[in-house]
């Protein structure tokens, strides 16, 4: 039982999650998979178990790599985790961001209803 920990308790202690609370409500609702299915929190983990963790539109793959019980530090995590998700798929997350994020000058206040037409138009060119 000494190579094992809790899948909930390793996610928190690796920064995966802000809280245990979170990580262990994101194993109960599906959101964390060993072998495509999903795991329950108190599933033991070991060293070497790769697991999809789905954070929003992201979804990590990640690779344990030696198990923690306490929460570390940013600088330490690599030591715990090895992060196989695939570069496209952050390329993925942030074209979608920068897709839907809006630039406006600071100061310039709320736009017109002429401003507001012409950001639906460049929004969505079919509804013109």
């Amino acid at each position: 039982m000494a190579d094992e920990l809790r899948i909930d308790k390793w996610l928190w202690a690796v920064r995966i999650y802000k809280t245990r609370t979170l990580a262990g409500d994101s194993c109960r609702a599906g959101k964390v998979k060993m072998d495509g299915i999903a795991v329950k929190p108190s599933r033991a983990l070991k060293p070497g178990d790769v697991m999809t963790v789905s954070i929003g539109p992201l979804l990590r793959t990640l690779k344990v790599k030696a198990l923690i019980h306490n929460r570390v530090s940013a600088k330490l995590v690599p030591e715990s985790l090895e992060d196989l998700t695939p570069v496209e798929e952050y390329e993925r997350i942030k074209f979608m961001h920068e897709l839907n994020a809006e630039k406006r000058d600071r100061g310039t206040g709320r736009p017109t209803k002429k401003d507001r037409r012409f950001i639906d138009k460049l929004k969505d060119p079919d509804q013109a």
